[in-house]
């Protein structure tokens, strides 16, 4: 009986995974030559029309949130907000019959970035209030003065 799942699940581990195709970070690739391929992204040339890869990444990714997609002149980019280890997918246009697609990884450098960014701005917004708040002050405090009471 163990011999028989062995033999199954090696068919199915043989024959299966290909139909799958091959995955960048998570994310699966259409059928396509690698023409790059680094820690931080891949660049592959898939003989498929802009439109066919178009919508095979809107199939894949329907149910996804925190996407934009972007239709650029040069390319139309799908850029992930949420927590995906992908940052973008750039699908190339008018590359004579293939087409070039290329998956990037979020960069930790952007990630910090934009976390410093964020966090100097509050401190920018709360200094303004701060300020506005004090000038206002000093108006009412002028407009409404409080008058001493006399002596009797």
């Amino acid at each position: 009986m163990k011999t028989l799942r062995w033999i199954f699940f090696s068919i199915i581990l043989v024959f299966v995974s290909p139909a799958f195709g091959t995955e960048f970070l998570g994310l699966p690739l259409p059928e396509g030559k690698v023409l790059e391929k680094t820690d931080t992204y891949i660049k592959l040339e898939v003989p498929q029309s802009h439109e066919e890869i178009l919508n095979f990444y809107k199939k894949l990714l329907k149910d996804e949130k925190d996407l934009k997609y972007r239709d650029w002149a040069e390319m139309t980019y799908i850029e992930d907000d949420g927590a995906r280890p992908w940052h973008s997918i750039n699908i190339y246009k008018k590359q004579g019959q293939n087409t070039i697609v290329q998956v990037n990884k979020d960069k930790w450098t952007w990630i910090i970035g934009t976390l410093t960014l964020r966090f100097v701005a509050v401190f920018v917004v709360l200094m303004v209030l701060q300020i506005a708040l004090n000038i206002s002050g000093q108006v009412f405090k002028r407009v409404f003065k409080e008058e001493e009471p006399k002596k009797a």
